[in-house]
């Protein structure tokens, strides 16, 4: 890697939306394949590159969300650190504002730490009454998490205790946003969609999850938020990514959160076992 290295962060959208400026970004239109505009022609978003170009898994948006983004970024870019953003989340720059896209970290405010830090997470996110695993059980189903575990004891049997201390935890890096060191970009998605290739295989097998509404669906891009937790707790352990050279930052929602809705969800959700069918 040169003294000087190369970063871009993708920002995953599957429409049109405001983004940073800042040459760090590379928008992208994920979900792109088989879409068309009203005279048939492929779909465009001006300025947007597209997750169906070069070696993709674009057809899988609907189940991976973003990830398709991810794959795409990981094996097309070439810059010494990618990273992984979204429409409306952000990493935060040192702006005070933290509204716009126009205050996501800028290339000039993260280069200074490339050399020091080799894998940056957005700050954990507290669930103080749950564990990601029984916040996951009550807004989702729990049986993609323990097929999940399962995957991971037959395919990495050497990740399950971190699995298991993760699961056990009321607190994550989520979103599935990241920026990595190229090799470890390298590594951690090697791991990632061998995973989620495998548990897709079997839930198509097993005919699991034919039934669940599209947002629940969703069920292969919520796991990898997860994982990624998974990943980076044992790379911190067995030295592949020392604690002291991962990076939190902030980060910011450019549209507000309706809490009195979240939070009603939240509660149906974990007493009345009414999952969640939204974003809020």
């Amino acid at each position: 890697m040169s003294s000087d290295p190369s970063a871009r962060i993708v920002v995953a959208s599957h429409k049109p939306y405001p983004m940073p400026s800042d040459p760090l970004y590379l928008p992208l239109f994920v979900g792109a394949a088989g879409k068309t505009d009203v005279s048939g022609q492929p779909k465009e978003i001006s300025g947007f590159a597209r997750d169906d170009t070069g070696e993709n898994i674009s057809a899988l948006n609907p189940g991976f969300c973003e990830l398709t983004g991810l794959y795409w970024a990981w094996k097309n870019l070439t810059e010494d650190y990618i990273g992984l953003a979204h429409y409306r989340r952000h990493f935060a720059g040192d702006s005070s504002g933290k509204k716009d896209p126009g205050d996501a970290l800028k290339a000039a405010e993260l280069r200074p730490r490339l050399g020091r830090y080799s894998v940056f997470v957005p700050k954990k996110r507290q669930y103080v009454i749950e564990t990601l695993y029984s916040h996951y059980a009550h807004t989702h189903y729990a049986w993609q998490l323990d097929l999940t575990r399962e995957i991971i004891s037959g395919k990495y049997p050497e990740y399950l205790p971190e699995c298991d201390q993760v699961l056990k935890r009321r607190w994550g890096y989520m979103f599935n946003m990241a920026i990595m060191r190229r090799d470890l970009l390298d590594a951690y998605c090697v791991w990632l969609f061998d995973i989620l290739f495998e548990l897709k295989e079997r839930c198509a097998r097993r005919g699991a999850g034919e039934q669940l509404s599209a947002y629940q669906g969703r069920f292969y891009g919520r796991i990898s938020e997860i994982l990624l937790n998974v990943w980076l707790v044992h790379a911190s352990r067995t030295g592949l990514v020392p604690e002291d050279r991962i990076c939190e930052l902030s980060y910011f929602n450019t549209e507000k959160t309706n809490w009195v809705r979240k939070g009603g969800a939240f509660l149906m959700a974990k007493f009345f076992r009414k999952r969640y069918e939204g974003s809020f």
